[in-house]
């Protein structure tokens, strides 16, 4: 019998790689006063790597969340079924702090440790909604002292209770929001949901939400029309007496990606709910809420990238084609080594705006203003980058990067999420011109940063020209919005990587994004690079 079946030039699964060696991470994160952390982030990400944890984060992904509105009797439960596998990752997930337990950590880079966490656990993109949304939900909740004081503590807690059940009952809690509505969509302030006062304290909350995600979280920031205008409240799945809120789970949304996590239409029949902050005021008082989600989204964007970069590395290291290893190959190394470049830079960008964060939660005014904004403009060219490279990736497996074996398909329906959730491109750069307007000090602020990197580079010099020309044109601000944003990240990145990154990566950056000689793909790089050490800091195995 002739042997048509032997297997050749399959390359081997990419097992025990821990995404903390990455050198542009732990870079970042000591440059950003996150080093202390390094042992528990390398610990983390050694978790992550192995074949268990990998295993749930497939079923979570295979398995989708399943709704049940009513019990066997047809009383109305309003609950999601999830793989068991989606709690071992939520719970893993809590217990090594990626959600609320920066607020609990007074040591300076708490935040930037907590972000380097949630970029080396690579799992499952599904879970880490609920998580960054209850990472991001602690502000928000402050300006109701009374509230903060009861549930803060519970939101930092490294325990994690998927029960349902009253809050204060638990020894750990995750936390949601709760915005949308399909007439406005990020024009929040066409809501119709209503909140009327009961005259206990509380409100008697009346409407339909289109995008609830995580809808099993112990409690949720919701959007309603107070009597005083558009307000946050606090609307818990289970009141204090252990009752259920009314609050009623119409259908779960067929998405694109990010399977593992249950987005829902809700409907609030009466639920009740707390003022948090005062009336009128909810964009204000949310906006905290989700200018730390949108951190993640951005943060989320660079490890996209780097989960992709790794995989194609690890593929074109052990792949034949004409005689050579593909990773020898003179054309795949550019596209490689523009992919290497491109992901540095927006783990750098990310995590400058990370230890912004830290920073501006420690009482540093500046730091506040360079985050308030840049991070709009980081949100939006980040995250617009992040689905053409993990396309790229994907195509250096040819067809066996399309087989969801691979891995590469989850990564890649996952990749525009990030630039939809809390803000499309144009709401981000419509925020970033607010900010100029709002806060005038931010855009001194930003120029003081982006002004100590000049004379290390002409190419450098001549972008920040450039983006200053772009906002000396008020006229057209607006329409050139999305530009303005775009040339403020890449600036950004420059800076980052001219006074801190690999000289290597540093000068491939500057020789193709600031000095404009890149194509409109991947593997475009002009000649003369150092081409090899840039690959080498993204080397697997």
């Amino acid at each position: 019998m002739v042997d048509t079946h032997e297997v050749l030039n399959q390359v081997p699964p990419l097992r025990g790689y821990n995404a903390a060696d990455n050198p542009s991470l732990a870079e970042a994160v000591v440059a950003e006063g996150g080093g202390w952390g390094l042992d528990e982030i390398t610990e983390l990400g050694a978790v992550a790597a192995t074949d268990r944890a990998q295993r749930w984060g497939e079923l979570a992904d295979r398995h989708e969340p399943v709704l049940r509105t009513h019990d066997r009797y047809g009383h109305r439960v309003d609950e999601v079924e999830y793989d068991p596998a989606y709690h071992e990752l939520m719970r893993t997930a809590v217990e090594h702090g990626l959600h609320g337990a920066p607020w609990a950590d007074t040591r300076p880079g708490s935040h930037v440790v907590r972000a380097a966490k949630l970029s080396v656990w690579t799992v499952e993109p599904g879970h880490v909604c609920p998580i960054s949304m209850t990472y991001a939900v602690v502000p928000a909740l402050r300006h109701a002292p009374d509230l903060a004081a009861v549930y803060e503590p519970l939101l930092t807690s490294r325990v994690y209770d998927p029960t349902l059940a009253a809050p204060t009952g638990k020894a750990g809690i995750i936390a949601g929001m709760s915005m949308t509505e399909k007439q406005g969509g990020s024009d929040v302030r066409a809501n119709r949901t209503r909140a009327t006062p009961t005259g206990d304290g509380s409100y008697r909350i009346v409407g339909h939400k289109w995008f609830t995600s995580a809808p099993m979280s112990d409690f949720f920031l919701v959007l309603a029309q107070a009597p005083g205008g558009l307000s946050c409240f606090f609307l818990p799945r289970v009141l204090p007496d252990g009752t259920r809120n009314r609050m009623r789970l119409q259908r779960l949304k067929d998405k694109l990606g990010n399977r593992g996590n249950a987005s829902s239409e809700v409907e609030y029949d009466d639920a009740t709910a707390w003022l948090v902050g005062e009336e009128g005021r909810g964009v204000r008082t949310i906006i905290e809420m989700v200018n730390l989600t949108r951190l993640d989204c951005a943060l989320a964007s660079a490890t996209n990238m780097r989960h992709g970069l790794t995989q194609a590395v690890h593929h074109a290291t052990h792949r034949m084609v004409f005689g050579a290893h593909l990773i020898d190959q003179p054309l795949m190394r550019n596209v490689l080594a523009d992919l290497a470049i491109e992901a540095e830079a927006a783990t750098a960008v990310a995590f400058r705006m990370a230890g912004a964060t830290d920073a501006a939660e420690r009482g540093d005014e500046r730091e506040g203003l360079i985050r308030r904004l840049a991070l709009p403009a980081v949100k939006y060219w980040t995250c617009k980058r992040a689905p053409a490279h993990v396309g790229e990736a994907m195509e250096c497996f040819g067809g066996n990067g399309y087989v969801e074996e691979s891995g590469m398909p989850r990564l890649y329906r996952e990749a525009p999420l990030y630039g939809i959730w809390e803000g499309s491109g144009n709401v981000s750069a419509l925020d970033m011109l607010r900010a100029m307007l709002t806060a005038p000090k931010s855009v001194d602020a930003v120029f003081d940063e982006l002004e100590a990197a000049t004379g290390l580079d002409d190419r450098y010099d001549a972008k920040l020209g450039e983006l200053k020309r772009l906002l000396a044109d008020h006229e057209q601000l607006q329409v050139n919005a999305r530009m303005v944003a775009e040339t403020l990240c890449i600036t950004l990145q420059g800076s980052s990587l001219l006074r801190r990154g690999d000289p290597a990566v540093a000068e491939g950056f500057a020789a193709s994004r600031l000095a404009g000689r890149h194509g409109g793909a991947y593997g475009t790089l002009p000649q003369g690079l150092d081409v090899g050490k840039i690959l080498d800091r993204v080397a697997v195995g």
